[in-house]
């Protein structure tokens, strides 16, 4: 095997690897974001501060979620889910579905549930 780089995004973080299986034949594309862990500490905080949701709803804005690149990738490649598809986004759209599933509430800034 001989993984190599491929591509190095500096504003995103987004790197994109080649890896070549000999044995087999196999070409594998995998990208990584690299440490994500400060945008999830920050959502975490966010979640805590009840006034910045109250204030936004508000002002007519809401901060709901920040979500990593990566992690828009692996929703369009496993759900079929383009976060920059606006029917995605609308009333009971497939967005807030997965963001209001357990499985990502780590991306929300906010406790409190939103239907879209």
């Amino acid at each position: 095997m001989s993984k190599r780089i491929v591509d190095y995004d500096p504003f995103t973080g987004m790197t994109t690897y080649h890896d070549y299986v000999e044995s087999d034949g196999t070409t594998i594309v995998s990208r990584d974001q690299g440490d994500i862990a400060p945008l999830l500490d920050v959502n975490k905080a966010l979640q805590n501060e009840t006034d910045a949701t109250k204030q936004g709803i508000k002002n007519g804005w809401w901060h709901y979620a920040q979500i990593p690149n990566i992690v828009q990738e692996k929703w369009l490649l496993e759900h079929g889910v383009d976060v920059f598809q606006k029917e995605n986004w609308e009333k009971g759209g497939r967005v807030w579905k997965l963001l209001n599933d357990p499985e990502y509430r780590w991306l929300k800034t906010t406790h409190k549930y939103h239907a879209g």
